[in-house]
C-alpha cells in the first residue's frame, strides 16, 4: 500500500542550503534508498557540452554500483555518472553509457572530472588531474530540460524508485558544472587548487541544496 503524499511530506527532512565560505561536504552515512541532496542549476541543463567535477570519498568495495551524479526528467536518466560493478567509471546520456577504466575511489579524496562535447563527441574522465584517453560519445546530442539533479540515488522514474544497493555511501563537495568543455590545462588547475571561473551551472559556493533523509552538511576549513 502506497503512503500519502502528506505523510511522506512529513517524514522527510528537507532543508535549503545556500553554501558559500568555508568549505562544506555532504556526508552520506549509510545505504538507503531515503537519502539524497538534490541541486538547483543556475541555469538550463539544455546542454551541448558540459563539465562536471567533484571531490569523491568513499570506503565501498567490491562489486557493487554507486551513483555519482544523477539528472532525470520526466522521462529520461538525462546524465548519470557511475562507478560500475566492475569498478570502470562511466556516464550515461539518455542511453547507453561511456565507459572508462581508470583508478578506484578511496577513502583519501579523489578530484574527479567528466567533460562532453556534443559538436565532436569528445568524451573524457579526470582523475586528479590526469585525464584519460578520448572516446567518442553521442555527438550531436542535446540534454533534454526541465529535470531534477541529485546527489546520492539513482531514480528509476521521477523523482523515485531509489535503490539502496545503489546509494553513495561517503563524502562529496566540491561540485561544480560548467555549460562548456573546459581545456585540460584549465580542471588540472582546478584540481590543483588555482582560482578559476567556477561553475555556471552548478558553483559549490552558491548552490542551493534540497536535503532528503539522513544526508549532512559537515563544515571545515
Amino acid at each position: 500500500m502506497r503512503t500519502s503524499s502528506l505523510v511522506l511530506a512529513s517524514a522527510i527532512l528537507l532543508l535549503s542550503v545556500t553554501l558559500g565560505g568555508s568549505v562544506r561536504s555532504l556526508i552520506f552515512g549509510r545505504e538507503t534508498s531515503t537519502s539524497y541532496a538534490e541541486m538547483v542549476p543556475e541555469k538550463s541543463m539544455n546542454l551541448r557540452a558540459f563539465t562536471l567535477c567533484m571531490s569523491v570519498a568513499t570506503e565501498i568495495r567490491g562489486e557493487r554500483e554507486i551513483i555519482l551524479f544523477a539528472y532525470r526528467t520526466q522521462h529520461f536518466d538525462e546524465l548519470n555518472v557511475w562507478r560500475e560493478l566492475d569498478g570502470r567509471l562511466s556516464f550515461y546520456l539518455s542511453g547507453e553509457a561511456v565507459m572508462f577504466d581508470v583508478p578506484q575511489f578511496g577513502a583519501l579524496h579523489t578530484h574527479m572530472c567528466v567533460r562532453w562535447d556534443s559538436k565532436t563527441g569528445a568524451a573524457a574522465v579526470f582523475m586528479d588531474g590526469r585525464r584519460s584517453m578520448i572516446k567518442s560519445y553521442k555527438k550531436g546530442h542535446t540534454m533534454g530540460q526541465g529535470g531534477k539533479v541529485i546527489l546520492g540515488q539513482d531514480p528509476d522514474r521521477f523523482l523515485g524508485d531509489f535503490d539502496a544497493k545503489q546509494s553513495f555511501i561517503g563524502e562529496i563537495t566540491e561540485v561544480n558544472m560548467w555549460d562548456s568543455a573546459l581545456p585540460d590545462r584549465v580542471i588540472q588547475d582546478i584540481y590543483a587548487g588555482k582560482r578559476v571561473s567556477r561553475g555556471n551551472v552548478f558553483d559549490w559556493e552558491s548552490v542551493q541544496l534540497q536535503l532528503h533523509g539522513d544526508v549532512e552538511v559537515i563544515h571545515h576549513e
